[in-house]
């Protein structure tokens, strides 16, 4: 038996990429299926039988996202550009509340900065991320790529943005090779479609990137409140709220609403925060 990872799915056939850089084909046996079926990302136990590699077991999974149907993530790489469309740090917000929810560390890719003058309000908004403690990194025409092994090795990362963006426009500058086709998605719901009807993962530095048209919904109605609250990186402060099922609204004794006074959470984030615990309550 032979652990890896599945990075491609079509129909019912896997591909699997095991721990000495083979990629092999392999199908289901129907155990696996009748239990949960496998998803890309998934580690599964395969094996040789009669010539063919067959999926004995899924690992348990340490995340999982469902739209799009994907396991084992580390990172999300939310992108947005500085204009046209126009930065939306509301959108943006959302995106960390969704991935944060499954431990998905949130970084930020911001497109167009050669379009915007130096006194543009974005470059505001983007200090707001840096200052909370965000990665984030800036792309520009005028700008080389930066070297970003440090940001994709050894990691699983998911790539979501509004329409417009230049999702595969900045890839294919950061890795030629890769050849993701991606449609646009709509800025409301950060809907899309993909050119392709599964889901794969591609490696890029080290690491492995999926070829998804990132999330094609920004659901928080199954969210508890109080999971929302414990997952968001802002309010990760060392001063406790004086109650343990502080969701940071009304309750007396709030680290994070004082916090917030102080500039020391960043008054954005909690604003778009309590916008979504409305929208859950």
């Amino acid at each position: 038996m032979m652990i890896g990872r599945i990075i491609k799915l079509v129909s019912n056939q896997y591909t699997v990429l095991l721990e000495d850089k083979r990629q092999v084909k392999a199908l289901a046996m129907g155990k696996v299926r009748l239990d949960k079926a496998p998803i890309a990302g998934d580690f599964v136990a395969i094996e040789e039988l009669e010539e063919h590699w067959v999926i004995q077991e899924i690992q348990p999974r340490f995340n999982e996202l469902s739209r799009p149907s994907i396991a084992n993530v580390d990172q999300a790489l939310i992108m947005m550009s500085t204009t046209a469309p126009k930065f939306a740090p509301g959108l943006v917000d959302r995106m960390i509340f969704l991935v944060s929810l499954e431990n998905i560390k949130p970084i930020l890719f911001v497109t167009k900065m050669d379009l915007v003058s130096k006194n543009d309000p974005v470059h505001d908004l983007i200090a707001d991320y840096k200052d909370a403690g965000y990665n984030v990194v800036e792309f520009g025409k005028d700008r080389d790529v930066p070297d970003l092994t440090y940001l994709f090795k050894d990691k699983v990362s998911v790539l979501t943005g509004n329409s417009g963006v230049g999702k595969s426009t900045l890839l294919n500058r950061i890795d030629p090779t890769l050849q993701i086709r991606t449609q646009e998605t709509s800025i409301a719901l950060g809907r899309g479609k993909h050119t392709t009807t599964h889901t794969q993962l591609h490696e890029i530095y080290g690491g492995l990137i999926a070829d998804t048209p990132g999330f094609s919904t920004l659901d928080f109605s199954q969210v508890e409140p109080l999971d929302l609250a414990l997952s968001i990186p802002d309010f990760q402060i060392d001063k406790p709220c004086r109650f343990r099922n502080c969701i940071h609204q009304n309750e007396p004794g709030c680290a994070i609403k004082e916090a917030v006074k102080q500039n020391r959470v960043s008054s954005i984030r909690y604003q778009n925060y309590l916008e979504v615990l409305e929208s859950i309550e």
